[in-house]
């Protein structure tokens, strides 16, 4: 199920633009004063509302600054021809509005996928936070008139230059239809991953991987491991984004390393790399459910515990290389890490997995040292599954 706004405020407005749509009086004014109380304002003015699974839409810094703190500066800053980007789960219209701001290109090009149409007509019936929200506005009065859900049309066309290409329908099964090594940036706005899943899967991830262009970059505000676990496998280099309205950065990620100048902490790395808690979601026929795809994660995640990854509890993978794990959280690790064949968490097999993280070696292993985040997972992934080949194979000798 597709995680949306409050259905009630949807369900007014949709019911206000019908009756808009009989006797062709605009109503729109009306509509917010009668709904208002339900919409927060923001510190820049936008306003935001919670989902029906309780989750905010927005940050209270406001959509308009984390947008362009978030996902408009670390992605479009100094292209100044041509620009093309992809605004997925564009909702209120938000990033877009902070792109068309902020860009000096010449031209603008922006595919904005939003799975539901009365999200698309509450965008109308909020007070737009600055000029180009007007913009947005006018491209969404376009496709809801063409579906015959709107008959007035309020808001000033486009200037010359600009091209708003509204598409709404889930996103997956949006984007095997759009032009690959199109896009020079990617805003991926979806929900949460841990509340819906359906856009952060390997498949999904991979599907974006076709429609960027080499050096492009794509940009999330969420630093969830099993996400950045995704873009990994699906071949994008990944760094940490700005911190902004939230406790922890975003992320960026772009399949060219160049394009990704803040690594991510080497904490992150370790726990993508070797726990459970870096298993990706998975959706192979890009059509499953949210519960469906947490479901999968979570039997993959029992069965890879203590077996092929280390167990994510106290975040057992920080302590590999630490001399002193002492107490009860250090009984833990031992533990942990005694199931996967790791005895001492100081040990050399512990400091053969983590060496890839080091600036020399110290494991013996003489190998040039990883250049990026994506390197040092993909190493210290592979060293871990070196160990636990090697226990296999003792174990059926002995």
């Amino acid at each position: 199920m597709a995680l949306t706004p409050r259905g009630d405020v949807l369900r007014t407005v949709m019911d206000y633009l019908e009756r808009e749509s009989r006797d062709s009086v605009d109503r729109r004014r009306d509509l917010w004063r009668s709904i208002s109380d339900k919409f927060i304002r923001t510190a820049d003015g936008s306003y935001t509302l919670k989902s029906e699974a309780g989750e905010a839409m927005h940050t209270r810094v406001g959509a308009i600054t984390e947008a362009i703190e978030k996902f408009v500066k670390p992605t479009v800053s100094g292209i100044k021809d041509d620009l093309r980007v992809l605004d997925l789960c564009s909702g209120l219209g938000y990033n877009t509005a902070a792109l068309l701001e902020f860009t000096d290109a010449s031209s603008v090009t922006v595919d904005m996928v939003e799975i539901s149409a009365g999200t698309m007509a509450t965008a109308l019936i909020v007070p737009s936070p600055n000029p180009a929200h007007k913009i947005v506005k006018g491209a969404y009065e376009d496709f809801l008139l063409s579906e015959g859900l709107l008959s007035l049309r309020t808001s000033p066309p486009a200037p010359s230059g600009i091209e708003l290409r509204v598409h709404c329908g889930d996103a997956r099964a949006v984007v095997p239809l759009l032009e690959r090594e199109y896009y020079d940036a990617i805003f991926l706005d979806a929900f949460s991953p841990g509340v819906a899943p359906e856009l952060y899967t390997v498949e999904f991830i991979s599907l974006l991987a076709g429609v960027l262009k080499k050096r492009g970059v794509l940009a999330t505000y969420t630093s969830a491991a099993p996400m950045r676990a995704a873009l990994i496998e699906a071949g994008f280099h990944v760094g940490q984004g700005p911190v902004f309205g939230r406790k922890s950065g975003g992320t960026l990620a772009s399949l060219d390393p160049r394009m990704v100048r803040k690594p991510l902490d080497w904490r992150d790395e370790r726990m993508i790399a070797l726990s459970d808690a870096g298993i990706p979601y998975r959706d192979p026929e890009l059509s499953a459910d949210a519960l469906e795809i947490m479901g999968r994660r979570r039997v993959e995640r029992m069965s890879a515990r203590g077996v092929t990854r280390i167990s994510s509890a106290v975040k057992t993978p920080l302590y590999l290389g630490s001399e002193q794990v002492e107490g009860r959280t250090g009984r833990r690790v031992r533990r942990n890490l005694s199931r996967i064949g790791i005895d001492d968490p100081s040990g050399p097999e512990a400091l053969y997995i983590i060496c890839p993280q080091m600036d020399e070696c110290i494991c013996g292993c003489g190998e040039d040292r990883p250049a990026s985040s994506r390197d040092r997972v993909i190493s210290m992934r592979r060293r871990l599954m070196d160990l636990v080949n090697l226990r296999h194979l003792a174990d059926k000798a002995g």
